[in-house]
């Protein structure tokens, strides 16, 4: 059965071009159009799309209003189709990912084209990812006091053989976003450690992912700069297209070496240049992501002597990349994104 997908855009030209895009692939069916959101609604129900893409700036009911409605009424995968990637535009699309939109897909300056075989391919490759991605309804709401204990209780591990932290080291893919928002607005403002963060997003959405975050969170959010040295209480991301490692004095490389199995930056490469330099102070954090970028890095910092967590699948919007740690056997623990945090603070105080 071919991937049914609804299209939501205000401009004809781009809604023929996005038609003929997907509906180049065997895959893919395009089983509605609309030019509103307010329209989409109502077709939701009748078409049954199985992933839906819709732009950001629409008349009538714009992107981030069809998003909040899709996910309280018909909770379906949404992919935002958005040219808005300017530093005042940005906040948008984080607002529809806080709303429950999965992705951002960024419109080219110039405009699409069919004719833009990497364009065609990696929004086809989009759409088949979404489509296999589980959706919640808008908010998840965290569990009780008493489950968080009771999941605690299940998932037990002693700390006794590992150092206290030094760092803590996070990775995430798709539905990264949200699962960091989640994991960063439980952290304190006076938490002691340097936090790295390696995200996979669209060129030219960082600042508007660090500024989004950053209003969820009491911690400094920062692009790291080569030669600082990490700080506490400050959450580092690596420059946009670059690998982010340290040398041996502990001090930042932003590097613009090839990508590693495809991306730069790579969790992979940071993960290990950082166990390599903290060794058993190193806390590796893997969290929701498709593919398997960042499980060797964590089984080099298990190797190291560090401690690792894996966020669990049912907390997961794609459970690829820490299903691959797992498998490797690299995640010391595997938890729901709202127990990381306590996690952490409790390594903190053993």
């Amino acid at each position: 059965m071919p991937i049914r997908v609804l299209l939501v855009e205000d401009s004809q030209i781009a809604l023929v071009i996005l038609k003929r895009i997907l509906n180049s692939s065997p895959q893919i069916e395009v089983v509605g159009e609309a030019h509103t959101g307010l329209e989409a609604l109502t077709m939701i129900p009748t078409v049954q799309p199985d992933v839906i893409c819709t732009d950001l700036h629409m008349p009538q009911m714009n992107g981030l209003e069809f998003t909040a409605e899709v996910m309280a009424l018909y909770p379906r995968p949404i992919l935002v189709i958005s040219a808005s990637v300017q530093e005042e535009d940005t906040h948008h699309v984080f607002r529809l990912l806080d709303a429950g939109a999965v992705d951002i897909f960024p419109k080219p300056r110039a405009g699409l084209v069919t004719e833009d075989e990497s364009l065609k391919q990696e929004l086809i490759n989009k759409i088949q990812i979404l489509s296999g991605v589980k959706v919640f309804k808008k908010k998840r709401k965290f569990p009780s006091q008493t489950q968080r204990l009771e999941t605690e209780n299940r998932i037990a591990w002693s700390f006794k053989s590992y150092l206290k932290p030094k760092i803590v080291v996070v990775g995430a893919s798709t539905g990264g976003p949200q699962a960091l928002r989640d994991l960063f607005a439980q952290l304190p403002a006076d938490f002691p450690l340097p936090v790295i963060c390696v995200q996979h997003i669209c060129l030219g959405f960082l600042q508007g992912l660090i500024d989004w975050l950053a209003s969820h969170c009491q911690l400094s959010i920062q692009i790291a700069q080569r030669g600082d040295t990490p700080k506490p209480s400050t959450i580092y991301f690596p420059p946009e297209q670059h690998h982010l490692e340290l040398d041996g004095r502990g001090r930042f490389i932003c590097s613009d070496s090839p990508p590693l199995e495809g991306h730069r930056p790579s969790v992979t490469v940071t993960f290990e240049s950082f166990a390599k330099f903290y060794g058993r102070g190193t806390v590796g954090i893997l969290l929701t992501g498709m593919g398997r970028d960042g499980a060797q890095g964590m089984q080099v910092v298990t190797q190291a002597g560090g401690f690792t967590i894996a966020q669990d699948e049912a907390t997961s919007v794609v459970f690829g990349m820490p299903k691959e740690a797992i498998a490797l056997g690299a995640a010391k623990q595997v938890l729901p994104i709202h127990a990381i945090a306590p996690k952490l603070l409790e390594l903190l105080q053993k």
